[in-house]
């Protein structure tokens, strides 16, 4: 009523508001399918491999560590493919930035958390020179990077052979012995919590050889501790600052994202860069964890990067995916590679599973999406 006693006339809603209820909230999540299928597949190994200890303490940790190098990669794919681009040359990048570590460490001698220093370095420049030239030519990104996959890998083996006559280096295990930056990427955490644990009786010890009476778990490697790390931050900077923002308005509407103020290639250049971060995570983890490099490392790992980030609800155009289901996506993929060395089977069938896993996830996240939003 107004002063006059005059009824006032409702305020009409804005019909491009639309109320959505928790439920279809949680339905829409891009995670939606690969949480799914991480229950199907831990559900199924429970079934067919319960009992041959993999999900024993030691069982769990080779799944985990395998999960962990799947995600490493997943999280700078999944911010890239979000968006709008992609980057083929990831697996190249691994073997190169390995082969650059060996190099400066042991063939020229250099202090191993130099030539760590070095790696980083060049990849993420070449990350940034992906990124340059995809916005300067306009090319799509899968042709410049599947260039950059070739080039990174010829070089490889090139600088390889020619500076030590073989594609293998050795001597980084020795090269790294007391170095502190060597230690983050090859160590373990937790190690007098694991020897408490094993003298309380809660894990196994070695009953022979050189390593008697020690815990069969005496930490937690530090690969998995990097996983965790970059999970963590690559789903706060996503979903909790403006930048995720500008990344998630960057791979769904360029043109747009761009008129409205947001730096659309500045984005796009720093995800390529976040990409070549996460390869040399994985490629110094593994350096430093074997003790040697090799020119053929990282083979394949580009897919298997894109397939856990699809397997995690994000889309191929952009715009649409989550950190947290690109891990769910990297979890599937260690449990499924391990448990079926556990369960005895044929490990040619791993590719099958994966294969079924990312059919029925994409159809699954597709299917809710489009029944929720009414999209067509």
């Amino acid at each position: 009523m107004n002063e006059a006693g005059n009824q006032l006339p409702q305020t009409q809603k804005d019909e491009r508001l639309r109320e959505i209820s928790p439920l279809k909230k949680a339905l829409i999540r891009p995670e939606l399918g690969a949480s799914a299928g991480t229950i199907v597949v831990f559900l199924f190994f429970l079934l067919v491999a319960g009992d041959s200890g993999m999900f024993a303490p030691e069982g769990g940790l080779n799944w985990g560590v395998v999960s962990a190098q799947f995600a490493i990669i997943a999280v700078g794919a999944c911010l890239l493919m979000i968006a709008g681009e992609f980057d083929l040359s990831v697996g190249s990048m691994i073997g190169f930035s390995g082969i650059v570590i060996a190099l400066v460490s042991v063939t020229w001698g250099y202090p191993v958390w130099f030539a760590i220093l070095v790696a980083f370095v060049v990849a993420i420049g070449i990350g940034a020179l992906n990124g340059y030239l995809v916005i300067k030519t306009g090319l799509p990104s899968f042709i410049v990077t599947l260039a950059f996959l070739y080039i990174l890998r010829g070089l490889t083996i090139f600088v390889a052979i020619s500076t030590t006559q073989q594609t293998i280096i050795g001597g980084v295990r020795e090269a790294a012995q007391g170095d502190p930056i060597a230690a983050l990427f090859g160590g373990k955490i937790f190690r007098g919590l694991f020897s408490w644990l094993a003298d309380q009786g809660l894990i196994d010890k070695f009953v022979a050889g050189p390593k008697a009476g020690q815990p069969v778990i005496d930490g937690i490697p530090m690969i998995i501790v990097w996983a965790l790390v970059l999970v963590v931050l690559g789903h706060i900077l996503l979903t909790r600052t403006r930048f995720g923002n500008w990344i998630f308005a960057a791979g769904g509407d360029n043109v747009a994202a761009s008129n409205s103020g947001v730096p659309v290639k500045r984005v796009k250049v720093l995800m390529f860069m976040l990409s070549a971060f996460c390869a040399t995570v994985f490629a110094t983890c593994q350096v430093i964890e074997f003790g040697s490099a090799a020119a053929d490392r990282g083979l394949l790992k580009e897919f298997e990067a894109i397939i856990s980030v699809v397997i995690g609800g994000a889309l191929l155009t952009g715009g649409y995916g989550s950190v947290i289901g690109a891990a769910l996506g990297a979890l599937i993929f260690g449990v499924v590679q391990q448990g079926l060395f556990f369960a005895g089977v044929e490990s040619s069938l791993f590719r099958v599973f994966l294969g079924v896993i990312l059919l029925l996830a994409v159809i699954l996240n597709t299917y809710i999406r489009r029944m929720i939003t009414g999209e067509r």
